[in-house]
């Protein structure tokens, strides 16, 4: 019975990965208590976007099972890396980034990181962007202060269920950073390898504004899964957005997808929708790469964000926040289609040149 219902579970894909769920190891349990099937799925991410669409299909082919009379799904996570962590503890370095100021970077960059959070993963976020920090303010911690460890290391702070950093609980508040490209280098070393950022599935670096030392210096230190362009609809916001993609590809850096951003608004009072930067201008970039959502305009993405209050928290059902919801999700599945491609890339690679046949 048990060979029947793990060749029924073959027959599922995993609707991004494109592989059956058996080779993929993600059949953690398959039992029968009677005429009951008892089936967990370990997902590739907590944060799975298509977790509805795979217990669908996998009550569906056990079902066909004769003597199955009924099919209980439950559900585990664990991220996949690819080959090497890219940090000790850390399985995955996601970029968040765009071309120019102004397109909500840093709100989206919070709000990610909550939302994978809320789902079950493990996540750290760093707030690169030294000369604008904001993430602190964002997350109510704006007046905290960064400590060392026992070993001599920043301990980063905690909110909602994240861990972070920024340089806003590091310097006095109000007070200019006027720093060359060595500093700058330089603090971005100790922000990834000398705080205990302890064990986490995604570490989001919120970057700053355009393609400068920073950049630079993050693409260099550490190995990067992938990066996030974040923009707005308009052209002007393109051609910057297209810099930053040119930027990535050129550091070897995979662009994950885009997020357009106050992508349209919906006015309260009548329901009336307006594209006040035109919208879907994203997909021409989308086109080459992933568009992993479009977010509204919204009030309460900013007063949650001066409140300290992601908005994917605090107001989780509104259209913005689902949309931020979405997002995050669609970048999970991103990485773990890369991560899991990767891990194939690398099995193929270390096969003899010459198979013995038998």
């Amino acid at each position: 019975m048990h060979d029947a219902v793990m060749a029924a579970l073959s027959t599922v894909n995993d609707p991004e990965l494109h592989r059956d769920l058996v080779s993929l190891g993600m059949i953690e349990r398959a039992e029968m208590v009677g005429g009951v099937a008892q089936i967990k799925v370990n997902l590739t991410t907590p944060a799975c976007p298509l977790k509805g669409q795979i217990e669908s299909e996998v009550r569906a082919a056990v079902m066909a099972v004769p003597g199955v009379n009924s099919v209980q799904v439950s559900f585990g996570a664990t991220v996949r890396m690819a080959a090497q962590p890219a940090l000790p503890g850390v399985k995955h370095v996601l970029l968040v980034g765009s071309g120019k100021g102004g397109v909500g970077k840093s709100s989206v960059a919070v709000n990610l990181a909550a939302s994978l959070a809320a789902d079950g993963a493990r996540v750290g976020l760093l707030d690169a962007d030294v000369y604008g920090p904001s993430v602190a303010h964002m997350l109510g911690q704006g007046a905290a202060r960064v400590t060392a460890n026992a070993e001599r290391k920043m301990q980063p702070l905690e909110a909602h269920g994240l861990k972070f950093i920024s340089m806003a609980n590091l310097s006095p508040a109000g007070q200019a950073l006027v720093w060359r490209g060595p500093m700058l280098h330089s603090a971005v070393q100790q922000f990834i390898k000398d705080a205990a950022w302890g064990e986490l599935d995604y570490l989001i670096v919120d970057l700053p504004p355009g393609t400068g030392d920073v950049q630079l210096s993050l693409t260099q230190t550490v190995n990067v899964t992938g990066a996030v362009i974040v923009t707005t609809p308009q052209d002007v916001a393109l051609i910057d957005a297209a810099r930053a993609i040119d930027m990535f590809r050129k550091a070897s850096v995979p662009v994950l997808g885009v997020v357009e951003n106050m992508s349209y608004f919906v006015a309260p009072d009548t329901g009336n929708v307006y594209d006040l930067f035109g919208r879907g201008g994203s997909r021409k970039l989308g086109e080459q790469y992933p568009l992993l959502g479009e977010i509204p305009l919204d009030m309460d993405v900013r007063q949650d964000a001066d409140a300290g209050i992601p908005a994917v928290l605090a107001h989780p059902h509104t259209p913005a926040a689902q949309a931020l919801i979405s997002v995050a999700r669609n970048l999970a599945g991103q990485v773990s289609v890369l991560a899991v491609n990767k891990e194939l890339s690398q099995s193929l690679a270390e096969l003899p040149d010459q198979l013995t046949v038998v």
